[in-house]
């Protein structure tokens, strides 16, 4: 895979992937806005689907499991402006207002496509990635004048642009029953969770009788076995949405499991 990323600053980027494929599970630090310039993405969550394409601009909060799949389309590279929106800036922008949000809403990806206002901040950004030394108000004013449409156009994104909570503990059994899919170290599950890594893995053994990774990957295996089944689907696609690295590896564990190749179910 060819990557290549210019940046104005380390909060707005460009990217472009000239590769066919590629496919990353991802929890995300800072709220990201994106804006499609070329190419296809799903975006699959513990709940949900998306499907982004060339024009579309959406919000992925913080700390949401995410699985990101690239594809370009009919042959153009996958290229995307990305804005992150961090907790420090966006603490900056709330601190002299008065505002009220809910604290227990429950983030979701937010789609704005081809919103006019959103789309010419966006694109206003491009003659920028071609210029050096850019003072660095002129990417905090981009930032804030992106933050301030967005509360423009949805009365509801201070629930999530204004909730700083970091994860609490929460119960160890749904939440892993519910993203297991998702291919991320121990420790991000652990802090996903509110724990340490070495609390994540004593509770876990208490919950399940077994490591995390071997549950990760018998459950894994018993998901895509099933999608196989019901759903008439290509390995290669199960193998990428159920959490694993490869076909290769999946192909490999699937047959020391069942006997049998995902192809021969």
């Amino acid at each position: 895979m060819e990557y290549e990323a210019k940046y104005i600053t380390e909060d707005i980027k460009l990217s472009w992937y000239a590769d066919s494929f590629f496919k990353s599970d991802i929890v995300f630090d800072h709220h990201m806005l994106v804006w499609f310039i070329a190419g296809e993405t799903k975006i699959v969550q513990s709940d949900s689907t998306y499907y982004f394409k060339t024009g579309d601009i959406f919000l992925i909060p913080r700390n949401q499991l995410a699985t990101i799949i690239n594809y370009p389309r009919l042959g153009e590279a996958h290229k995307t402006v990305v804005m992150h929106l961090s907790t420090e800036r966006l603490r900056n922008f709330y601190a002299h207002l008065k505002t009220a949000h809910n604290s227990s809403a429950s983030p979701q990806i937010l789609s704005y496509s081809n919103h006019p206002l959103l789309e010419s901040c966006m694109s206003s950004l491009i003659p920028y990635f071609d210029m050096q030394d850019i003072p660095d108000e002129i990417a905090a004013l981009k930032i804030t004048e992106a933050i301030s449409i967005l509360r423009n156009i949805d009365p509801k994104i201070d629930d999530i642009l204004a909730n700083f909570d970091e994860p609490g503990k929460v119960d160890i059994v749904s939440f892993m029953e519910k993203n297991f899919i998702f291919n991320l170290p121990i420790a991000r599950f652990g802090y996903l969770t509110g724990r340490s890594l070495t609390t994540f893995k004593r509770d876990f053994k208490k919950a399940f009788n077994t490591t995390p990774q071997r549950w990760l990957t018998q459950k894994r295996l018993e998901l895509a076995h099933y999608r196989l089944r019901q759903n008439n689907a290509k390995p290669i696609d199960i193998c990428y949405e159920v959490g694993f690295e490869n076909l290769s590896h999946f192909s490999f564990a699937f047959k020391k499991q069942f006997g049998y190749s995902p192809t021969e179910v």
